[in-house]
């Protein structure tokens, strides 16, 4: 019981420590807020010229926006969450100090991001969004039952979110150089996320493609929970698969990764 506590700590420390970098967190909501403007007005035209895209309306599109716009630092899109420090400490050898705690690796990891990301949203996050819902028509609910049901779909947006993030982090114990992996993250996560457009936009058999991958867990599968368009058991059976599956083939890679790991400087 004493070794489960630690992870809650570990959560609350991360969430203090994104808390002590207020000036970068202001620049953070003011860039969410700016990118969130250019895009609704980009969406804006794009669902005047194409009603109905997606099957969305344009009080829909709009919701999206400042919806990815609030998510898009708590799931990391573009990269920058835990797995930088942990590609890190792979390199530099310091990840044998984090072997040898008696805390397993993965949920370790999983605490510090969950911190992390609890802050982000709170700090970041919100700011962006309700200024969207202020100044444009959107689509938000009135029924407590389905923001619940969104924010079950956040969570396992987060489990998924991880999940791919730490496999990706998981390829520096044989690249050593996680550089281009942080681009290929990067790049991955704004397509297929659905960060530039949403997924039920993208035709043929690209969208089905897109929207079966699990980046589609992460953004589009709540942003539909929160606007009435998929229904939460589905959703949450999809988010849920690929959680399950991602984690379990992470703790698989993990294994491998550990029993063959040396550290460079000895």
């Amino acid at each position: 019981m004493g070794a489960w506590r630690v992870y809650p700590a570990v959560a609350v420390g991360a969430f203090r420590r994104y808390a002590t970098y207020r000036a970068a967190t202001a620049a953070g909501v003011f860039t969410n807020t700016v990118f969130g403007l250019i895009l609704v007005y980009t969406y804006l035209a794009l669902w005047e010229a194409r009603p109905g895209l997606g099957g969305y309306d344009q009080a829909q599109a709009v919701t999206y926006v400042w919806l990815g716009q609030a998510l898009f630092a708590m799931l990391a899109f573009q990269g920058g969450g835990f797995e930088v420090e942990l590609m890190e400490r792979v390199r530099t050898g310091e990840i044998a100090v984090d072997l040898y705690r008696p805390v397993d690796l993965q949920l370790w990891w999983l605490a510090n991001d969950v911190g992390r990301a609890v802050f982000q949203f709170l700090g970041r996050g919100v700011v962006p969004f309700l200024f969207g819902a202020l100044f444009f028509p959107t689509a938000l609910p009135g029924d407590v039952a389905v923001w619940g049901a969104f924010l079950v779909a956040l969570v396992l947006a987060l489990l998924v979110s991880f999940a791919i993030r730490y496999l990706f982090a998981l390829t520096a114990f044989w690249l050593l150089d996680g550089q281009g992996v942080a681009q290929a993250l990067m790049v991955t996560g704004l397509f297929c996320s659905g960060m530039t457009l949403p997924l039920n936009a993208f035709p043929g058999a690209l969208g089905e493609v897109v929207r079966a991958l699990p980046w589609a867990a992460q953004l589009q599968v709540p942003a539909d929970v929160l606007m009435g368009e998929s229904a939460p058991l589905g959703a949450f059976a999809f988010q849920a698969a690929w959680a399950v599956a991602l984690l379990a083939v992470g703790r698989l890679v993990q294994s491998a990764a550990t029993r063959r790991v040396v550290v460079q400087g000895g």
